[in-house]
């Protein structure tokens, strides 16, 4: 079977991460990458396809010059523009990180190019392939862990990060940003929401310039099957440590997940004490690429489709515009 011809459009931090996999992987081949800092985008080339591929600092270009099965699209949120459109044109697929934009017109654009165009999307919401997350639904769809009640999480780090990711015109802000990979967990496992609250502040970072991003939260969310959820977020917390862990409480199970592949599950719907450990090295990020590649193989669609971003970034979005106005956002 021919290979997939993929190609890189950003080649920054969590692009590295993909390009390493998809350069392991015997059933594609990198044959593009585009940045506008063409010195980055040479640098992906040696490192990730000895020099072969073909380097772009205008996507544009090189979607019109470069033949393409695949574009990983792993921009900065504030730099989406057509990118999608171009691909779905071309009928090239598409995997995209989060946030797929920072407003719900180009979010919803790039759903319907997508759609129109036929094409298959990925989002980057990883942690829906954590071995404990998917166990986690497995018993959920099986009826055997009972109604969700509540879900608290947290998100803790302390960096000052990309200048960009301080401002928030260009990169949301730490919960449209970071936190967003939370809150689809939210939805994935408690459905979708009806009201959010959200109070944020800067307390840490007034005197650092361009900072304008929250770097405190705390978020409500009621969603419509009648869950609650609480997540806290900081940017003040511990230097060189992100952490990110969650809980959730079932009708017959609690369940601490210390990340998405590692969790102890509490059966209480039993006399007596019992528990279940799920303990996982698993490669998310492998696992996301491997179900686009196949889903294009098999003509099915992927897991994470481009809508589900669009609704994840709507609920970022409300609990942000909930703390801007100061009261509850029913979506």
């Amino acid at each position: 079977m021919a290979q997939l011809r993929v190609g890189m459009l950003g080649c920054g931090g969590i692009a590295r991460t993909h390009a390493l996999n998809l350069s392991k992987l015997e059933a594609v081949r990198l044959v593009a990458f585009c940045d506008i800092r063409e010195e980055a985008a040479k640098a992906f080339n040696e490192q990730y396809a000895a020099g072969k591929g073909v380097v772009y600092k205008d996507f544009t270009e090189m979607f019109r010059k470069t033949a393409m099965d695949v574009v990983y699209v792993c921009l900065p949120p504030f730099a989406h523009s057509t990118e999608v459109d171009e691909a779905a044109e071309r009928g090239v697929h598409v995997f995209i990180e989060k946030p797929i934009a920072l407003d719900m017109a180009t979010a919803n654009r790039m759903v319907n190019a997508v759609e129109n165009a036929g094409v298959k999307a990925q989002v980057g919401f990883v942690l829906r392939f954590g071995s404990a997350v998917e166990a986690t639904k497995e018993m959920m769809a099986d009826g055997s862990l009972g109604q969700v009640g509540l879900i608290t999480a947290r998100y803790f780090c302390n960096a000052l990060h990309a200048p960009w990711w301080r401002e928030r015109g260009k990169s949301g802000g730490q919960v449209v940003e970071q936190v967003i990979h939370i809150f689809d967990l939210l939805r994935h496992l408690a459905g979708e929401p009806d009201i959010v609250y959200c109070l944020m502040d800067n307390l840490y970072h007034k005197q650092v310039e361009n900072y304008t991003v929250e770097d405190v939260s705390a978020t409500a969310v009621r969603f419509k099957a009648g869950a609650l959820a609480v997540v806290a977020a900081t940017n003040g917390a511990i230097p060189g440590r992100w952490i990110s862990d969650y809980r959730l409480v079932a009708q017959n199970a609690t369940i601490d997940f210390t990340d998405a592949n590692n969790a102890t599950l509490h059966h209480t719907d039993k006399p007596w004490a019992s528990t279940t450990q799920i303990a996982s090295q698993k490669d998310m990020y492998l696992a996301e690429t491997q179900d686009i590649l196949e889903a294009i193989r098999e003509d099915r669609e992927t897991r994470i489709p481009m809508p589900e971003g669009a609704k994840t970034l709507q609920l970022v979005l409300a609990a942000r515009d909930s703390a801007d106005r100061g009261k509850p956002v029913r979506l």
